[in-house]
């Protein structure tokens, strides 16, 4: 579902608010080292999806997933404050693997550079 221009608006102010929070606020060590990438808010502005990204084999993502689901009260009753809506939208906290594919990628393109490299 596409956002309009509200939720858009919207979504930015809750990925400033709950990245804040999560550095300044959220004192779990589960939730060390995320980075929050993007936000998506329904139109409605009654669910909000917010994408981390964590550098970390599969265990520290599990970690932080279990971290942030944790923290999702605090949080959503945070952004309530504020952020100034009517109701304060359902959070879900996703990973978003684009960083670690664009470090796997790299490794790649390394190893690549090194083997032409190798054989002139």
């Amino acid at each position: 579902m596409l956002a309009g221009k509200r939720a858009t608006r919207v979504g930015d102010q809750i990925l400033k608010c709950a990245a804040s929070l999560l550095m300044h606020k959220v004192r779990d060590p589960r939730v060390a080292g995320v980075t929050l990438t993007g936000v998506q808010l329904s139109k409605d502005l009654k669910n909000t999806t917010i994408f981390f990204s964590l550098i970390g084999g599969k265990d520290a993502v599990k970690k932080a997933q279990a971290g942030l689901d944790s923290a999702k009260g605090f949080v959503k009753k945070e952004i309530g404050l504020e952020v100034n809506l009517k109701n304060t939208p359902d959070i879900v906290f996703k990973y978003d693997p684009t960083l670690a594919t664009g470090e796997h990628l790299e490794k790649l393109f390394q190893k690549i550079k090194t083997e032409e490299s190798g054989e002139e």
